[in-house]
C-alpha cells in the first residue's frame, strides 16, 4: 500500500513523458526528494519533437493541441513557465473539397447553445444533418457517461438516427481526432465525454491552442523546474526492472525509494515490472486487454503560401487536420488520427495522398510546388478506447503498492495530453496519500443553462 502523507520522503518516477513530468513536478513541489528517469535523451515521451537528419529541422512527431477545457495540462504549462507559448483561436474552420469554408465559433447565446449561430450557417452540413446533430447534442447534454460504457459510439449514433452524412462529416472526424479511434471502435462514454466537456459545458472549452514552439521545448523547462523544487532528472537512464520499492537500470544500478511511480506506456510496463508483482496485482492482467492506435503526422513544405488559416478540419478527405507552421503558410503539418490504413504505406505514397487532399481543399496549393514531404508514423501513439479497453483501464494504485501513471490509466479523460497530465497528478496524490482533489485542477465551471438542463433531466 502507498505510504501516508508525511511518511514519503523519496520517490522514483520512471518515464519522462507528460505523465511522469507531471507526477515528478508535483512531488518535488511537495518537498519529496524525487528522481525522474527517462530512457531517451529528452523529455516529452510520444508528444515530443525530433531533429530531422534529412532537413536539419526540429519537427514534432505529430501536431498536438490543447483546448480550453484542458485545465490540468494548462496548469502544468503554467508550473513550467511556458503557458505563453500557446497561440489560441476561438474559431474551428471546416474546409470542404473545392475550398468552401465554414467557421464554427461561440456566439452570444450561452452554453450549451453557444455554437448555435455559426452551426446554423455552416455550409458543410445539410439542413437535415444539422437538425439530427442538434437533436443528438440535446441528448448528450443530459447523458450519464457511466451508462454509455458498454456500447460503441457508432451504436449510439445509430440509436439516435444520425444520418450517414452527419457521421462522416461531423461526428467521426471529431471523435477520431479526440479519441484516436473511429466511432465503430470507440466506447460511447469516451466520445460523449469529448462533446460534453469540449463543446457543451462552457463557451471557452472548445478554444484551440497550438504551441508556437516545437513540443520538446515546452518540456525543456521541466528539468529546471523539477530541480528548483529539489528533484533530479536523469536522461538516458533506461530502467529494466521495477518492483514497488526498487528499480534496476540497464547498467545494473539499483535505486530504492519510499514510493515508485511507473509512468511508461502500458506495453513497456508489462516488460519491466517484475513478474511476481504482475502476478500479485490484478491491474497488470488488465493491461494485456488494452490496444494501440496509430497517428500519422506529415510535414509539407511548398514553394509559396498555400494555407491562410491557422488550422482547419478537412471535410471529405483522408487527411483530417492541417496546421500552418509559419507566417506565410508555406509550411503545413497534416494530421491523420486512427491511421491504421496509412501506417503500412510508403512515404512517397503518403506524401502524394496528403498533398492531393491539401490541393483538393485549398486552391492555392494547386499552383504550388511541393518542395518536401516528411511523414512521421507513431504506430503506438495512444491506447484505443474501445468498450473492452475502457473497462480494463487500471487505477493508479493497487495491491502491490506500485503506482501507475499514463494516459491509459483511469483518468476520466481520453488518451490526450490532458489525460496524461491528470494521470501524473493523480499518481502524485496517491504517493502522498492525499485525495485526488489535492492535485487535480477543477474543470471549467459549467454554464448555468448547461447545469439546469442536466438538473431537469435528473442527472446532476
Amino acid at each position: 500500500m502507498v505510504k501516508r502523507a508525511g511518511a514519503v520522503k523519496s520517490a522514483l518516477v520512471v518515464g519522462g513523458g507528460i505523465a511522469g513530468i507531471a507526477a515528478a513536478l508535483r512531488l518535488a513541489e511537495a518537498g519529496v526528494a524525487v528522481t525522474l528517469l527517462e530512457t531517451r535523451k529528452k523529455l516529452g515521451g510520444r508528444a515530443t519533437s525530433f531533429d530531422d537528419a534529412r532537413t536539419g529541422e526540429r519537427l514534432d512527431n505529430c501536431q498536438h493541441i490543447v483546448m480550453g477545457c484542458c485545465t490540468n495540462f494548462l496548469d502544468l504549462l503554467g508550473r513550467l513557465g511556458v503557458a505563453g507559448m500557446v497561440e489560441w483561436s476561438r474559431a474551428i474552420w471546416w474546409v470542404e473539397r473545392g475550398g468552401r469554408r465554414s467557421a464554427m465559433r461561440p456566439g452570444f447565446t450561452p452554453a450549451p447553445a453557444h455554437f448555435a449561430g455559426s452551426f446554423i450557417t455552416a455550409k458543410f452540413l445539410t439542413i437535415e444533418e444539422k437538425i439530427a446533430v442538434a437533436g443528438a447534442m440535446h441528448v448528450l447534454t443530459r447523458a450519464v457517461l457511466d451508462r454509455l460504457e458498454h456500447e460503441t459510439f457508432a451504436a449510439w449514433l445509430d440509436r439516435h438516427e444520425q444520418p450517414a452524412g452527419a457521421v462522416e462529416k461531423f461526428w467521426a472526424p471529431i471523435v477520431a481526432s479526440a479519441c484516436n479511434g473511429w466511432p465503430e471502435r470507440v466506447a460511447a462514454s469516451e466520445a460523449a465525454h469529448v462533446f460534453q466537456e469540449g463543446f457543451l459545458a462552457h463557451r471557452d472549452a472548445a478554444m484551440i491552442g497550438v504551441p508556437t514552439t516545437p513540443l520538446v521545448e515546452l518540456y525543456d523547462a521541466a528539468e529546471s523546474a523539477i530541480a528548483r523544487a529539489g528533484g533530479v532528472v536523469r536522461l538516458g537512464a533506461s530502467v529494466t526492472r521495477i518492483d514497488p520499492n526498487e528499480i534496476e537500470t540497464a547498467d545494473g544500478e539499483r535505486l530504492g525509494a519510499d514510493v515508485i511511480i511507473c509512468a511508461v506506456p502500458f506495453e513497456r510496463a508489462l516488460r519491466i515490472v517484475a513478474p511476481e508483482v504482475q502476478r500479485a496485482d490484478r491491474r497488470f492482467a488488465r493491461l494485456v486487454r488494452l490496444e494501440h492506435s496509430p497517428i500519422l503526422g506529415v510535414h509539407l513544405t511548398y514553394d509559396r503560401p498555400v494555407l491562410d488559416l491557422p488550422h482547419a478540419a478537412m471535410v471529405g478527405t483522408g487527411t483530417q487536420w492541417v496546421f500552418r507552421k509559419d507566417e506565410t503558410g508555406t509550411r503545413v503539418h497534416a494530421v491523420i488520427s486512427a491511421a491504421d490504413g496509412w501506417v503500412e504505406l510508403g512515404e512517397a505514397e503518403i506524401v502524394e495522398r496528403v498533398a492531393a487532399d491539401v490541393a483538393a481543399c485549398f486552391p492555392a496549393a494547386r499552383a504550388a510546388r511541393l518542395i518536401s514531404g516528411r511523414p512521421v508514423k507513431e504506430k503506438r501513439a495512444t491506447f484505443l478506447p474501445t468498450v473492452e479497453s475502457v473497462a480494463a483501464r487500471p487505477t493508479a494504485t493497487g495491491s502491490s503498492g506500485l503506482i501507475l501513471a499514463g494516459d491509459y490509466t483511469r483518468t476520466g479523460w481520453p488518451s490526450t495530453m490532458e489525460g496524461a497530465t491528470r494521470s501524473g497528478y493523480i499518481a502524485a496524490s496517491a504517493a502522498l496519500g492525499r485525495d485526488e482533489a489535492w492535485a487535480l485542477r477543477p474543470p471549467l465551471k459549467p454554464a448555468p443553462a448547461y447545469r439546469a438542463a442536466r438538473a431537469l433531466a435528473g442527472v446532476e
